[in-house]
């Protein structure tokens, strides 16, 4: 028998969570001399309370849906990912050298072309922990922590010397031919007739996030592969057992993990900076461990996660922007929500199974 209802264990458990981590987050707010309501209410106006503000906090979103999925694909296999930020680096130079060197006729065929090259390059990325972990027993989390230093620093390199225009100091590549440029949602929305974000940070990537959500849905519970990959991760043992390649789904798994993270850098890199410059990432592959966790690791609930983390970022912009409080307390506040819905879910957890249980005995 389940220790608690399914609908606990997706809704309560993080919605009390996250009530946690807020209530929390007003003591501090409280104790640097501001008012939690006030800071709320900006946050809400400035990420929710107009089109333009819905268009960056999708933006946001796009960037955690990505590395969500990442996680959660890895998850289930029983590997813990951490290489998001490493491979969606990786991804942002595919992007770059595919929008830089290819003529591309028109953006679609350009968005579809950087979508592959970047999903490519943060596959290839994930290539080589996975074969570490797969053929030499190096554990997976130790070598994709590693991978995403070495990935910085090769970037880093690639736009200090070899793809830096000349005469230019700024550590980026040249801009994206027009060919290339996607369009917002504030541009399509204008093809149809009405204003709605002009000028935000929202493209057409959302829909590939939303379609890669759907495919991963699709893969872990409506596939062979996707059900190898879960016996895998609930007992490696018995998937030996059964005849499954410890060898085959760890690469694979990480394969397409890697390629997740890696399509992140078509929001960013092609979407928004229309060229390839440092940071680019901008943490997107770390909050893709929380948005995992809290969104129980399947699509529906990283999209929803990615959408909160997307409200955060883009309310704690418009909080350090139109208040006195500093933007690193959205940083405290992320990793309240981090520490409430990862670190310390039994704590939550528990005394809610404890009390459904208690509640089964007495109708019994």
């Amino acid at each position: 028998m389940e220790k608690m209802p399914r609908w606990a264990d997706v809704i309560l458990t993080p919605l009390i969570s996250l009530a946690l981590a807020f209530a929390i987050s007003a003591v501090v707010i409280l104790a640097i001399g501001e008012s939690p309501v006030e800071a709320l209410k900006v946050m809400v106006e400035g990420a929710l309370g107009s089109s333009y503000g819905w268009g960056n906090t999708l933006y946001y979103t796009t960037n955690y849906i990505f590395t969500g999925l990442a996680v959660a694909v890895a998850y289930h296999a029983g590997l813990f990912n951490i290489g998001g930020e490493g491979q969606a680096t990786m991804g942002g130079l595919g992007v770059a050298l595919c929008c830089l060197f290819i003529p591309w006729p028109h953006w679609t065929l350009a968005l579809l072309g950087a979508a592959v090259a970047g999903a490519l390059f943060g596959a290839l990325w994930a290539l080589i922990p996975a074969w570490l972990q797969a053929k030499r027993g190096s554990h997976i989390v130790i070598t994709t922590i590693m991978f995403n230093f070495i990935a910085y620093n090769i970037l880093t390199h690639l736009l200090s010397k070899t793809l830096r225009p000349l005469g230019s100091m700024d550590p980026a590549t040249a801009n994206f031919p027009p060919a290339t440029h996607i369009p917002g949602l504030w541009q399509l929305a204008e093809m149809m007739g009405f204003a709605w974000g002009k000028h935000s940070l929202a493209n057409v990537t959302l829909f590939i996030a939303l379609l890669m959500a759907f495919l991963v849905w699709v893969l872990i519970w409506r596939t062979r592969l996707g059900y190898e990959l879960r016996a895998f991760g609930k007992s490696e043992p018995a998937a030996r057992y059964a005849g499954i390649s410890p060898v085959r789904i760890t690469i694979i798994t990480m394969l397409i993990s890697g390629g997740l993270a890696g399509m992140m850098a078509v929001n960013n890199v092609m979407g928004m900076s229309e060229r390839l410059i440092l940071n680019a990432v901008e943490g997107a592959g770390f909050f893709g461990i929380a948005v995992a966790l809290m969104g129980r690791n399947h699509p529906v609930g990283i999209v929803l996660a990615a959408l909160l983390f997307g409200f955060l970022f883009q309310g704690g912009a418009e909080l350090s922007l139109w208040t006195s409080i500093p933007r690193e307390l959205i940083a405290v506040i992320q990793g309240l929500v981090i520490l409430f819905t990862g670190a310390l879910d039994n704590m939550v957890r528990l005394p809610l199974e404890r009390l459904f249980a208690a509640r089964r005995r007495k109708e019994g």
